[in-house]
This record gives structure tokens, sequence and C-alpha cells, in this order.
């Protein structure tokens, strides 16, 4: 490998730099490596990837703790005795670093193995396909920017007293009040867990509808059963500033127009992610960029740097922020670097988790943007409580609705809540994918009784 002494410091060439180390940056260098490429990975943080070290991966931790206190709970007076359950927050925290500790040192030594290069520190570009870090610029051939997402700036005043998600899942102690600024999946997930780990929870949301990706009738049912269990949803309340007093926080916040305030230990921002791309002096290597990514063809290269490409959250791709998505389209990716363009990423079927207690899931069109597209469908749709998968562990939310059209008996959405709702979401999202009929689906032989026995009757 060629060095040579520049101004900023020394090069070093590759054939593909990867900015990131997640889901996409790993399938993309890990492929592209294997093919006999010279590769570089960077990353500012730990090695892993939101997903490995503070997302997905250990919130379904904390969440798997928290179904089975509710679980138990539920079926107290049913055959269980419940009082003496309780979730031990610093020995479930202490389970959740086994799962996230061994991963920056695992990832990193893969690559190392696998001969790819690793270095940390903050990639800007300094050209078209040339990227700084610390005093190394490194060139490649092409730059893959995978750099995933951070916390949208919420533009109010005391931004500084907000604990981010990341940190939420860093706590040794959980503080007696928690407020959430937002009504999203981090929001109501992180609240399912938190309440039932003995907080008191507050959801400030500052529309009228918390989960707009979900179907309303739904999520109503999920708000209702989040309100009985303890947790304070106020919909309509739009924070305005967050103050530090008398060691605690007070928010101020409008609801209606009219002002608000609540007290807290802990106010945790859940507002949304953006990616995070900002400080990468994209500019400099003529990369054309928004506040949703790296704008990208359909072969996922930038629109005006063909040097460049762009995978996950990173990218203004159309496809929706969740890790198999970054996974699918770093192996894109991958092939069109490889192969030359060729392969264009399909979003058809993808579903999509809110790991709420119970979950909701979701798997193609709602039924507004249906009409929207001008469909002929039909709707089954019904509350489920009293169907014997919801009674037998004594749940009391839980319901679907599902979208097939008129004529192609295609399934064009599917809306589930209930416990292992997001497996059973799986079965119509391959469905979705693998273009298999409504009828093909119902009439299928599950195994009974289980949750997907439910699904003949849906349909």
């Amino acid at each position: 490998m060629r060095r040579e002494d520049k101004a900023s410091g020394m090069t070093r060439k590759f054939d593909i730099v990867v900015i990131g180390t997640g889901s996409a940056a790993s399938a993309v260098a890990s492929r592209c490596r294997s093919a006999g490429w010279q590769v570089a990975v960077i990353d500012s943080r730990p090695f892993g990837g939101t997903c490995a070290l503070r997302g997905c991966d250990p919130k379904k931790v904390l969440v798997g703790a928290a179904e089975a206190l509710d679980r138990v709970r539920r079926m107290k007076g049913k055959g269980i005795r419940a009082e003496e359950v309780r979730i031990d927050w610093q020995e479930l925290m202490r389970f959740k670093r086994s799962f996230t500790e061994p991963v920056a040192k695992n990832r990193e030594e893969g690559f190392a193995k696998a001969g790819i290069a690793t270095f940390h520190g903050r990639a800007r570009f300094v050209g078209p396909s040339s990227v700084q870090v610390n005093d190394e610029v490194l060139e490649g051939r092409y730059v893959v920017i995978a750099a995933g997402q951070k916390p949208a700036d919420l533009k109010i005043v005391g931004t500084e007293h907000l604990t981010t998600s990341e940190q939420f899942l860093e706590l040794n102690e959980l503080p007696k009040r928690i407020l959430f600024i937002g009504g999203g999946y981090i929001a109501f997930e992180f609240a399912h867990v938190a309440v039932r780990a003995g907080a008191q929870v507050t959801i400030a949301h500052r529309g009228p509808r918390p989960l707009p990706r979900f179907d309303p009738d739904l999520v109503d049912q999920l708000v209702k059963s989040s309100r009985e269990l303890g947790v304070d949803v106020q919909l309509g309340t739009e924070v305005i500033r967050v103050e530090k007093s008398s060691g605690q926080l007070v928010v101020r916040a409008s609801a209606s127009g009219q002002p608000r305030t609540f007290e807290a230990d802990m106010v945790v921002h859940a507002a949304g992610r953006v990616p995070e791309i900002d400080d990468m002096n994209l500019d400099a290597a003529g990369v054309a960029w928004d506040s949703r990514g790296v704008k990208v063809n359909e072969f996922l290269q930038s629109l005006s740097n063909s040097a460049v490409y762009a995978a996950g959250d990173a990218a203004a791709s159309g496809g929706p922020p969740l890790t198999p998505v970054a996974s699918y389209e770093g192996i894109i990716v991958a092939a069109n670097l490889l192969k030359g363009n060729s392969q264009k990423p399909r979003y058809v079927g993808i579903p999509t988790v809110v790991f709420a207690i119970p979950p909701l899931a979701a798997v193609g069109l709602s039924e507004s943007e249906a009409h929207k597209q001008a469909l002929k469908f039909k709707v089954k749709k019904e509350m489920t409580s009293n169907w014997y998968s919801s009674r037998r562990v004594a749940e009391k939310y839980s319901g679907f609705k599902i979208l097939v059209e008129e004529g192609t008996d295609r399934i064009v959405g599917a809306h589930l809540l209930g416990s292992e709702a997001e497996e059973v979401i799986n079965l119509f999202g391959l469905a979705m994918r693998a273009g298999i009929p409504a009828a093909d689906l119902k009439h299928m032989l599950y195994a009974y009784p289980t949750r997907g026995s439910d699904v003949p009757y849906m349909l």
C-alpha cells in the first residue's frame, strides 16, 4: 500500500473507504474485501454501529425483561403468584452489557483478521474520493457513506439537560420520574420498560396522534393500554424549554395554546433521529445531501459524485430506517461496486415493529396510503382480546387490520397489535414480497395453537 506525504499528513490509498462500522458498512466492507479489494473502515465511536451497541439489540434485552414481568403479572390469579416478581435494574443492565461490551472488540478484530484497515476518528471529505481522519488522508477509488443516525436537534432551550436514547441504555440507576419528548418508537418502547421497572413516566408528543407510521385504530389501543399501565401520554403537547431547578428538571410546554409545566428527574430526547453526515464536509466532495441523507440514484450511488455511494440511515434512499434495510442496502452497494451498477433495492414487504408491550407491527400500506394510491381493497379488522390466543395469556389489548386488493387478492397492508405480533407480521411481509396471494396464506396449514394459526381468521 503506497504512502505519500501531503501537507495535511500521510495519504493512504484504498479501493474503497467505508465510513461507519454498522450493518450497512460491515456488509459493504466484508464483501469488497472478500473480492480482493483493499478496504478501509472509519468510525469515531466504538466499532459495531447503532443497532448492536446503542439501539435495537440492547433495547430488546430490556424489553425482554419487561415482557417477562408483564406476562407474570397478567397471569396473577390465573395460576401464577406474582407478588415477588420485579425488575432489578442494575442486574438487568449487567445482563444487557454482556451483549454490548464484546461487540466493539470483536468487530474490530474481525475486520483486522479479514485484512481490512481500521481507523478511529471523525471522517471529513477533502476531495471527491478522499477522506481525512485525524492526521491521515484516505484516498479511495470509491467511498461509501454508512454512518448511521444521531438525535435530531430539537431547537428548544435547554437541550443540554436532555438524555439521549443511547445514554438511557447505559443507566446504572433508573430515575424515579422520567419524561420522554416525542411519541415515536423510542418513547413508547422505553416508557413501557421504565414504568414496569417502577418509574413514573410521561410522554409529551406535540402531534394529535403518536406513532404516525402505524394504523391509527391500533395506535389508539396502544395508547389506552399505556395509560392504564400508568404512562401519562400527553398529546398535542409541545415542549418549549427544559430548565434545571432545585435538583430536578422543569419542562415548559404548550398544549392547545395553554402553558403546561412538568417536573422530572430525567428528560429523554425521543423526538427523532437524523443522518450523522452534517460535519463530513460533503460539499468538498461535491456530494449532494439534505436532512434526509445523501441524495442517491436507484443504485444507491450519489447523484452528484459517481465515486460515492451511501447505504442505511445515511442515504436518502426511500427505504425505512431499519437495521435489516441497512444490511440489505449494504449488500446492494457492494454488488454494484464489484459488478457495476445492476442491482436496485426493492422496499416491498418490509415489516416494522414498536416493541412496546404489547408490540405493534406493520407492513405495507396504511388505509389512508392505499386510498391515496386509488387502490380498490377490502379491509378485515377486529379487536381480538376475546380470541383464545389472547385470553390464554390474559392479554387485554390485541387486534389486527389487513388490507387486500380486490381483483388481485394481493395483500397490500397488514397491521397487528398483540403478543408475538413482531413474529406474525413476518408472514404477511413474506406474502407481500414473494407475491403470495391472500387465499394461499389463508389456506396454509399452521401449527396449532399458535399466533400464526390466527392468520386464516384475519383473512
